[in-house]
């Protein structure tokens, strides 16, 4: 499920998409942002910014302009800690004096098993973490951000970071990069995790939505069918990484370019990251195993049911 060819905003733009919420197109087009990332402005007199972007003074610029007579910004939500979603906080929050909330640091959420693939020396796959992320304010699972004339509920929703949050708007959902406008999202181990995003998918699944506003691409206006491609997506790939790997062990790598046959080369080392975080999931549910320690390099093998 690739995106519509017309969603092409300008940057820069206030565009209202229903009473009471706004979005603005970051200039930081890039294979793996698609047109930029989406900032939300929300509510009629205290504003959350939900996803201020990337550290650009044109965007800083944009988000204040849009900010009308009346109005002011009382809350700045950063749905993850990558760079094309949390670095304009600060700069942002020091304009406007209003907190930054999220789930935490780059670390927080982190899985056990990802943790320690990090430990043992496994880096991101160039991702781009903003590793000196902090939130003034810390919010759970399940907490709820208020403000004048909106309320919104955290969602922790780990798999493509995580320190993953949705936030549910009435039967609207901000699903940041977990559910994109315009492509599947990225598990990279170790900040990502598909066993967690897999549930996630569920999660969100087993709730009645009528839209969700991503952090790229346009709002999703079918989410259960989203989430359902989501899910086949994914079960897909893991059919085919078990078939290559019943006719030979191999390695992350080597699944990559038997299974991505039409993936730009520009995006295979991504692709080798999707194929190691199924490779890690199914290792924890034993249908595969390294030969010796779990690492982005190992050699996997098909283990018999």
């Amino acid at each position: 499920m690739q995106a519509p060819d017309d969603f092409n905003p300008a940057p820069g733009n206030a565009e209202e998409l229903e009473p009471g919420l706004r979005r603005i197109l970051a200039p930081n087009p890039l294979p793996m942002t698609y047109r930029g990332t989406n900032t939300y402005l929300l509510g009629g007199r205290s504003l959350a910014v939900i996803d201020p972007g990337p550290d650009s003074q044109a965007h800083l610029a944009a988000i204040l302009a849009a900010v009308q007579p009346g109005q002011r910004i009382s809350h700045i939500i950063v749905t993850h800690s990558h760079l094309d979603h949390s670095p304009l906080a600060p700069a942002l929050s020091q304009a406007t004096g209003a907190p930054v909330f999220a789930f935490g640091g780059p670390e927080a959420g982190r899985s056990a098993v990802m943790a320690q693939l990090a430990a043992d020396g496994l880096a991101g796959g160039g991702e781009g973490i903003d590793t000196g992320f902090a939130p003034d304010i810390a919010v759970g699972d399940g907490e709820i951000i208020q403000g004048d004339d909106w309320a919104l509920e955290v969602i922790h929703t780990p798999g493509h970071l995580g320190n993953h949050i949705a936030l549910a708007w009435g039967d609207a959902c901000f699903t940041a990069d977990h559910v994109m406008g315009w492509a599947s999202s990225l598990v990279s181990p170790p900040d990502g995790d598909l066993t967690d995003f897999m549930a996630s998918c569920r999660r969100l699944r087993a709730r009645e939505w009528r839209v969700f506003h991503p952090g790229h691409g346009a709002p999703v206006t079918d989410p259960a069918g989203r989430l359902d491609w989501l899910i086949a997506h994914r079960e897909s790939r893991e059919a085919a990484i078990l078939q290559a790997l019943a006719k030979t062990p191999a390695t992350a790598r080597a699944l990559a370019v038997e299974i991505y046959t039409d993936t730009p080369s520009a995006l295979m080392k991504a692709a080798e990251r999707n194929v190691f975080a199924h490779l890690v999931d199914l290792t924890a549910r034993a249908l595969a195993a390294p030969q010796g320690p779990l690492s982005a390099t190992a050699v996997f093998e098909l283990q018999s049911r």
